[in-house]
């Protein structure tokens, strides 16, 4: 028997996303070759079994990789520290050159703080309250978002600062640890690959600014992909995405999704979190609550400002900047928003049926970015888990090739990320080789890194961000045909708007995934 264990002929565990680990028996197994989990045929081919042979080598025995991925593991988490180490030591070292309202305003975090001080005195004017004056600068969260930001006034705004950073800078790390451990990462591996990714997200433009406003998205995040990449059959799976809707509405896609990808129990139990809180509002805030929810205050999107300023990267934001008004940008946008919904959520479905769940949940997040009316810049935050799909992709691409480096980590999770077919430079019968995914997940953080507005004379070594090179209008509300954003020219159009075209080439990629059949395995 130990000999039969020692030369792999034991069976390997599942490690599918969703099960928990048992040996696979005969009864457990595919039909037939061709099958995927629920009895659908293979679209490119039939799939590797886990645990089978590599299509270029000899079976390994059973535990083989993670012995050999040693090696390969150590020099991920001994890059993946360096990276983080240089990201932290960057930061830290502007933080002490610098005044802290230059990286750590907190302008956000004292809105919600306003909003909760407001709610707790006077809560019949909650949302008739402008911060500092300024009309186009109101609070614009749930009665529920107000009643847990009442708790930071229990702390001088330094000290809530302090903490509200560290908190987003532990859920950016959760985030991106949670979605490695969904693509079945283990081990060393993950630990390098996670910090590695978390490194480099912590200086995007995204990150930065949610860090300098002191804003919740970050948390939001992180809530959700924990949430949603627990394994099937958790009691309470839903409910965190129900809170993380009852603080800011657009983590109610999720539920949508939820729906569409037929887990109706976990959708039931999110909507019922989202109900609880607002249940709760009304109950705390009854005045608040039905100026908000009965008089319609959450479907002005003009709340929040000019709908077409620069930092709002959506669809909306793109097409009034196009359009030149706001009344005719939300007559394109409308059209464009429902398409884009549509086909967004359809093929993140599509792609979780397939078997790729975490594709499907970042296609899902996607979409919601871009079909929402204000997609500020520090909500593009979930590039983090996507800059770890593409690192996944690279490596498992490099599968394909006898004797690759990814055949030293220890990947024994599910299948690889998404590698359509058609989507390979090197033709229709392989999968996009390694080169193809580092490209990619390069160009994505060249995209969004908080790089320095080195086009200004008077701009320092402070994280900026492309975006930047295009002119903002400052505390622009309502509409105005003078401001900035509608005289953009040549590079500051595609500049100004880059966040949101980074975000369409993407869901490009996202309906090709799930249109397009996929490699055939050699």
């Amino acid at each position: 028997m130990l000999r039969r264990m020692r030369a792999g002929t034991d069976p390997p565990p599942n490690r599918a996303l969703g099960r928990p680990d048992r040996p696979v028996t005969p009864a457990a197994r595919p039909a037939r070759a061709g099958s995927q989990p629920g009895g659908a045929p293979e679209p490119g081919g039939a799939p590797q079994p886990h645990g089978a042979p590599e299509p270029h080598g000899a079976p390994e025995p059973h535990g083989a990789p993670e012995r050999a991925g040693r090696p390969g593991a150590r020099a991920l988490a001994c890059a993946g520290t360096a990276v983080a180490a240089a990201a932290a030591a960057a930061y830290l070292t502007a933080l002490a050159a610098h005044p802290l309202a230059a990286l750590l305003k907190g302008f956000d975090l004292r809105v919600y703080l306003g909003g909760a001080r407001l709610a707790l005195a006077r809560p019949g004017q909650l949302y008739t309250w402008t911060y500092a004056g300024h009309p186009g600068i109101q609070f614009t969260y749930p009665p529920f978002a107000a009643l847990l930001f009442a708790a930071g006034l229990a702390l001088p705004f330094t000290g809530l600062m302090s903490v509200v950073t560290a908190l987003s800078v532990v859920a950016l790390c959760v985030t991106v640890s949670v979605t490695f451990r969904a693509l079945g990462w283990r081990g060393s591996a993950r630990l390098g690959g996670t910090l590695l990714v978390a490194g480099l997200a912590l200086w995007t433009e995204p990150v930065q600014r949610a860090l300098f406003l002191g804003q919740v998205e970050i948390v939001l995040m992180a809530l959700v992909t924990w949430d949603l990449c627990q394994p099937q059959g958790r009691r309470w799976q839903g409910a965190a995405t129900g809170l993380a809707a009852g603080v800011k509405l657009v983590p109610l896609i999720f539920l949508v999704y939820l729906l569409l990808t037929g887990r109706r129990r976990q959708a039931v139990m999110g909507a019922a979190a989202f109900a609880a809180t607002v249940a709760a509002g009304f109950a705390a805030l009854p005045s608040a609550s039905a100026s908000w929810w009965l008089g319609g205050d959450f479907l002005a999107a003009g709340r929040t400002g000019f709908v077409g300023g620069q930092q709002n990267q959506s669809l909306r934001g793109l097409a009034t900047r196009l359009a030149g008004t706001v009344l005719d940008g939300e007559r394109w946008w409308l059209p464009l928003a429902a398409l884009a919904g549509t086909a967004g959520l359809a093929a993140a479905a599509r792609l979780h049926r397939r078997g790729y769940p975490v594709a499907g949940l970042l296609g899902c997040a996607l979409t919601a970015l871009l079909v929402s009316p204000v997609s500020w810049d520090h909500h593009w935050v979930w590039v983090a888990p996507g800059l770890a799909l593409a690192v996944d992709a690279a490596a498992r691409g490099a599968r394909t090739r006898p004797g690759s480096y990814s055949r030293r980590f220890s990947f024994r999770g599910p299948r690889p990320a998404v590698i359509p077919a058609s989507l390979s430079p090197v033709g229709r019968l392989r999968p996009c080789p390694a080169f193809g995914w580092i490209a990619a997940g390069a160009a994505l953080w060249s995209v969004f890194a908080a790089w320095p507005d080195f086009w200004s004379a008077r701009a320092g070594l402070l994280g900026g961000g492309l975006i930047n090179y295009a002119p903002a209008s400052a505390w622009a509300y309502g509409d105005n045909p003078a401001y900035g954003e509608y005289h953009w020219h040549g590079l500051q159009l595609a500049a100004g708007n880059l966040e949101v075209l980074a975000g369409l080439a993407a869901f490009a990629l996202l309906l090709a995934a799930a249109v397009l059949p996929y490699a055939r395995r050699a």
